[in-house]
């Protein structure tokens, strides 16, 4: 039986990273992978981008209102070749039910599914699709980040204008004004704490 995977972490933990790492190791073996990604991750457009300048297209793109079944199917259907494995970056903005038709399938299909994402979002809630693939995926795999400080990075600051903010919408896709940071528990609290005092200026 084929299973589905979640490999998560904070900002900059390599996951976007590891996934090309894994397409190159399934191609470098003759098999055929197909990676998509949900269509609200507009950083990149239609390809993956890794911190360290790797780039690739994605396969296809997932709306919101789409069933991830139909979608691959379509894409399966351009070239008549066993599918490997599908993998899918920024698993966190997938709706939890688009979850569910990934573990469908893996396990109904046969088709490997590796999706890789962020666990919580700035405010430390987790993402819908994050938290359903937490109860449902057969492995979990932390991948991990540290902190300025050194430490183990659990959290995702974000910065507007340079400044951490705490309230907000849950996704802001990186843009000119906005950015993270990963932080551990304490760098984080730090940060919320200062930004709660009020403005001397």
């Amino acid at each position: 039986m084929a299973k589905l995977y979640f490999r998560y972490g904070a900002m900059n933990s390599g996951k976007s990273t590891g996934l090309l790492q894994a397409a190159f190791n399934y191609e470098e073996r003759g098999q055929r992978v197909l990676i998509a990604k949900p269509s609200t991750d507009t950083k990149g457009d239609q390809h993956i981008v890794s911190r360290l300048g790797m780039t690739r297209e994605v396969d296809f793109l997932v709306e919101a209102d789409e069933r991830v079944s139909d979608v691959f199917a379509r894409a399966v259907a351009k070239k008549p070749e066993p599918v490997a494995c599908l993998l899918f970056d920024e698993a966190q903005f997938l709706q939890p039910r688009q979850v569910d038709e990934l573990l469908e399938l893996a396990v109904l299909q046969g088709v490997p599914v590796l999706a890789y994402g962020i666990r919580t979002d700035f405010q430390t809630k987790a993402f819908p699709g994050s938290a359903r693939l937490l109860e449902l995926a057969h492995s979990l795999e932390e991948l991990k980040t540290i902190c300025r400080c050194g430490r183990k990075a659990m959290f995702n600051g974000r910065r507007v204008d340079d400044r951490f903010v705490f309230e907000g919408d849950q996704v802001a896709i990186d843009g000119e004004t906005v950015t993270y940071e990963s932080l551990c528990a304490t760098c984080y609290l730090e940060e919320r704490g200062r930004a709660s005092l009020p403005s001397l200026w």
